[in-house]
């Protein structure tokens, strides 16, 4: 049993700047061990070595691995939708905003390989916090909706649906062609999507 495993009592959040900058540092070099080697391979030995800390700093403000797999999965979700946020902020529509928003994802994934694979590796370690990170997109994407229906820019409809849906879409359009393969330009991925939210797929309107 290794250390990680027996200690049990979280420590408090950073008190102080450099707290705060430490701990950071170590989140990023989890989201480093996580993305490339794994979670179950990775050790709080691998993450130390990465951030530069002893492993006592590293217990300072995380209880355990799997706590910091939780955190990295909060705090990496807290910077894509801040990201996505500032893209699509001045967006005239909600359509325009979501060929933005896509294509931020793209741009992002593209930089940020290790997301995915720290995402389904949480899957499995802790269901609950990888339903949390897609929730918590849910949420703000719900009242986005809401307020595009309220200003008649889309369709009134079953919103819940549609965010789960456009997520969805996002999601494995990311991991194709963000992520796999980037052989088509994210211009041409956001025009592709935007044709299809304005116009969907069918030939000809059946109302």
């Amino acid at each position: 049993m290794t250390k990680s495993d027996t200690k049990t009592t979280p420590p408090g959040a950073p008190k102080t700047a450099r707290g705060a900058r430490t701990r950071a540092k170590i989140l990023q070099a989890a989201e480093e061990a996580f993305g490339s080697m794994g979670y179950h391979q990775a050790g709080v030995s691998d993450i130390t070595r990465t951030a530069g800390v002893a492993q006592g700093t590293f217990y300072t403000y995380f209880a355990s691995k799997e706590d910091t797999l939780r955190e990295l999965v909060r705090d990496m979700g807290q910077k894509l939708r801040a990201h996505l946020a500032s893209e699509v902020k001045n967006a005239r529509s909600r359509i325009e905003a979501e060929g933005l928003g896509l294509k931020a994802f793209l741009q992002y994934v593209a930089a940020n390989p290790s997301l995915y694979r720290v995402l389904q590796e949480a899957q499995f370690v802790d269901e609950s916090i990888y339903r949390e990170y897609y929730e918590s997109f849910g949420r703000g994407y719900l009242r986005m909706l809401a307020n595009a229906t309220s200003k008649g820019e889309i369709r009134p409809g079953n919103d819940e649906v549609r965010i789960w849906a456009l997520m969805g879409l996002s999601n494995f359009l990311g991991l194709r062609f963000a992520l796999w393969e980037q052989d088509v330009p994210f211009d041409e991925i956001v025009d592709t999507i935007t044709d299809l939210l304005n116009r969907g797929i069918a030939l000809g309107s059946k109302g």
